[in-house]
């Protein structure tokens, strides 16, 4: 990760400011960022941000830093690690402040005018990062720090950030000659703006498509929340007295689950898959090209054969080997489970006299009777029991219960959409640890998924433990008019995860802002909240948090053995369609030769390679692959697996001393979540752990073996 220059593409955008509260002497436009904000905890204004002041702050933000670097590079004092080291690190507060807040809230709530400042923005930053990374006499003062082993007497942290810093230049291509530089710098431009337009199409054929239902007797099989649901988003879309599902997960998946209409299953599972491959205006079909072939020529003009060889060469996983040989063995189970999977519901199909065979879009709705029939689960029955607001106080519980934090909802702190809530993070002694904001709603202006992020990182400066600022947005399924937002089984586990990432960025505790927090390799920074999931449908975990939204009921201990003896059902489907997508990922970025690729052609050979089977296709298809071709995972969508490794590992820890053991907890914040990456990160795992972990655990985990 590079640090100087913070622009997260991940995610995010702006909302729609009220003008009538700003004050009419606001300042000169983007006069906002340029210091600290004076609000409660140093949160965003977004009450006073306004879109005009976004353009004005990445300019002087941009010219800020380079003036730092200019200073930091021509100092004639030999080079320290406090004159050289730690201003770099400290450089571009006002581009961070500014970058954070406008891609922060770019993927949740854009419109035009935000879509097309970034493309402006784009090449403008990327030039900006250029500029720093190649230039010469910042890094002879870097090398001249780094090679003197034996004079610094430096800290582990800060041996950990010099080495950083140092690994970043040469990899960001500090070493060419001139004319390799200057292409590497019209590559990077390029990659930043194919990147941006890959999300930009796939927004806007998410939020393109409508399956408007205009009969009652389409509905059919539908539970009645998911009937309402589609009603108030008719609504919404001008369709009164009609029904709307669309792309949105939280509306085609229930679809999909339950609806008896096969042709209708089959017409909105295809509008989904075929995002962004409908040959239009916004097909990413070439974009994946362009963005495959300019990875190739970066990573082989910094010195490696492949993208994947440069990307790992940072991660734990080390090389493509290492990678295909985690998946691949995965995969030999995961493939032969799906295949026992497709035949019991073939057979399903065939006992209710379904004259057809079994196809992708039959897989969801077929999986949920069955799981019906074998543990008389319904998901419907469930939910009730998974109201958001109490999902959201289970994970504050374990949260509590584990490491003392306590969470205080705080209603004076500006939002950039009514429907954010806030929260203040305090430690056991009471001390302020973050500020937290959930945004767990779908919306036509917000990317499809969940992530965290924060609006600001933790690090020490000037003496001062700045605390961070941390959110989790999600797509999770909408109150009605009559009922809360419900969630399902895999929407909580899901806002467990994100909790997870929110703690790794909550209890940072390190000195310097390029390692804190989430600023860790992409196998690892999956491990916190991978970990929080073992928690969420644990029998006395349920007890905590699982309360009907009606009664107050708490959990019935029959409907937790159904989610326990049925927590391993349909892991097959579930693996096989992840894994495949992993192996997508690693063969599109292990490519050697710059090539025109025939993106369908090399899915579907990608795909008969490994043998996956007809009824299910890659969790992710090429065109909406946004991990990896707009999200940073590129080479890494694997990581999720890889830190399962370690995230089973890890929970045994406590299933063997206590699932709220605190020294266990204590050992897994004091060497993991606290640390960011100030340390290898197997050297931290092994401390907490006291070993490396054993894989055996995830396949246990995963029904694979006993």
């Amino acid at each position: 990760m590079k640090r100087v220059l913070f622009i997260t593409f991940v995610l995010m955008t702006l909302l729609s400011c009220n003008n009538s509260q700003k004050s009419a002497s606001r300042g000169e436009p983007g006069s906002i960022f340029f210091s600290e904000f004076d609000t409660p905890y140093g949160t965003p204004p977004f009450d006073q941000i306004e879109f005009a002041d976004y353009r004005p702050a990445f300019l002087a933000g941009m010219k800020g830093q380079t003036a730092e670097i200019e200073t930091i590079a021509n100092n004639t004092e030999a080079p320290t690690f406090e004159n050289t080291i730690v201003p770099l690190d400290n450089s571009g507060r006002l581009l961070s402040r500014v970058s954070r807040v406008f891609y922060g809230l770019k993927s949740s709530e854009t419109n035009d005018s935000i879509q097309a400042l970034a493309e402006e923005l784009s090449p403008l930053l990327s030039e900006h990062s250029d500029n720093i990374y190649l230039n010469e006499m910042l890094f002879n003062r870097i090398k001249t720090v780094h090679d003197d082993t034996t004079g610094l007497n430096l800290t582990a942290e800060q041996y950990r950030l010099l080495d950083d810093y140092y690994k970043s230049f040469v990899r960001s291509g500090i070493m060419l000659d001139e004319s390799d530089k200057e292409r590497l710098r019209e590559i990077n431009k390029e990659l930043s703006a194919l990147t941006l337009r890959f999300g930009s199409n796939l927004l806007k054929e998410t939020n393109g498509y409508k399956l408007v239902i205009n009969k009652e007797a389409d509905l059919a099989g539908l539970p009645e929340g998911v009937i309402t649901a589609a009603a108030d988003a008719a609504k919404a879309a001008g369709e009164e007295g009609k029904w709307v599902f669309g792309l949105q997960k939280p509306s085609w998946l229930p679809f999909l689950q339950y609806s008896e209409k096969r042709d209708l299953r089959e017409k909105l599972y295809k509008a989904m898959y075929m995002r962004g491959d409908n040959d239009n205006e916004n097909d990413n079909k070439q974009i994946i090209n362009d963005i495959v072939n300019l990875r190739i020529e970066k990573a082989q003009m910094l010195g490696f054969d492949t993208h994947a060889e440069f990307i790992l060469a940072e991660n734990m996983a080390k090389t493509p080997a290492n990678v295909y040989k985690l998946l691949n063995e995965v995969w030999e189970y995961a493939l032969a489970q799906s295949k026992k999977e497709a035949t019991e519901l073939q057979a399903l199909i065939d006992a209710e006299g379904g004259n057809f065979k079994l196809a992708s879009w039959d897989w969801w709705y077929y999986a949920e009777k069955l799981r019906q029939q074998k543990y008389a689960l319904n998901e419907e029955e469930l939910k009730p029991y998974f109201k958001m607001e109490n999902v959201r106080e289970g994970v504050f519980t374990v949260a509590n219960k584990l490491y003392g934090l306590n969470f205080k909802k705080l209603d004076n702190i500006a939002v950039y959409n009514p429907e954010v809530e806030v929260y203040e993070v305090t430690d056991a002694d009471g001390s302020h640890l973050s500020v937290f904001y959930t945004d767990y709603f779908p919306r036509s202006g917000k990317n499809a998924g969940a992530w965290m992020s924060s609006f600001r990182g933790q690090q020490v400066l000037d003496g001062i433990n700045i605390r961070p600022l941390i959110y989790n947005v999600g797509n999770f399924t909408r109150p009605t008019e009559t009922t809360p937002s419900l969630l399902t089984l895999d929407e909580v586990e899901t806002l467990f995860h994100e909790f997870g990432h929110a703690l790794h960025g909550m209890l940072s505790d390190v000195t310097y802002a390029g390692l804190s927090g989430t600023s860790v390799s992409r196998d690892f920074v999956e491990l916190p909240s991978q970990i929080m999931e073992h928690w969420a449908f644990h029998p006395d975990v349920l007890k905590l948090y699982a309360r009907h939204y009606q009664t107050g009921e708490v959990i019935p201990d029959e409907l937790i053995a159904k989610i326990d003896a049925a927590s391993k059902f349909n892991m097959g489907f579930t693996t096989a369609e992840f894994v495949a997508a992993a192996l997508l990922d690693m063969d599109y970025h292990t490519q050697r030769e710059i090539k025109k690729i025939d993106v369908r052609e090399f899915e579907k050979q990608s795909m008969a390679k490994i043998g996956l089977i007809d009824e299910i296709i890659p969790r992710y298809r090429s065109t909406y692959f946004s991990h990896i071709f707009s999200g940073g995972y590129s080479a890494g969508y694997y990581a999720y697996l890889w830190a399962e490794v370690l995230d089973a590992d890890a929970f045994q820890a406590f299933v063997e001393k206590g699932i709220f053991d605190k020294e266990t907890a204590r050992l897994f914040r004091d060497n993991v979540l606290s640390k960011g990456n100030t340390e290898d990160p197997m050297v931290l795992y092994k401390k907490f752990r006291g070993a490396e972990p054993n894989p055996i655990y995830l396949l246990k985990n995963r029904g694979f073996i006993e």
